[in-house]
């Protein structure tokens, strides 16, 4: 859960688009720890929309060519890393798997990377208050 801090942050308009074009539009702390490989963007992607499916189309807005992508969700299938959720005409769904071991870690580690960042905003933010 994020803290009471980071909604009080959203009603400041200005801050809290400067917090986002300075940390989270330019860069990804998640990336920045665990790598900028393919597979690691698609895995961003599915983590930061858990709680919906996505099509191979969809997918291709991390950042990932039709080619790569096409390499790499097999294999996540098989490491039961996502699953397949249903299909739509010819469109298969696929959505990160909150069961397996290993994704439920990565989860852990991009929720706990994204509070982190959001805590360290708001003592910069409280210091600047009190100068």
């Amino acid at each position: 859960m994020l803290t009471y801090n980071f909604y009080t942050l959203m009603y400041k308009k200005e801050s809290f688009i400067k917090f986002l074009n300075n940390h989270l539009i330019m860069k990804s702390i998640f990336l920045e720890h665990v790598g900028y490989s393919p597979r690691m963007k698609v895995m961003q992607y599915l983590i930061e929309g858990r709680d919906f499916d996505y099509s191979l189309t969809d997918m291709l807005n991390a950042d990932v060519s039709w080619g790569t992508l096409n390499t790499i969700i097999p294999k996540m299938l098989n490491l039961c890393i996502i699953i397949k959720t249903r299909k739509i005409g010819r469109a298969t769904l696929y959505k990160i798997n909150e069961n397996n071991i290993v994704s439920k870690q990565l989860i852990g580690l991009y929720d706990d990377l994204i509070r982190e960042q959001f805590n360290q905003f708001d003592k910069k933010m409280k210091l600047k208050v009190k100068l």
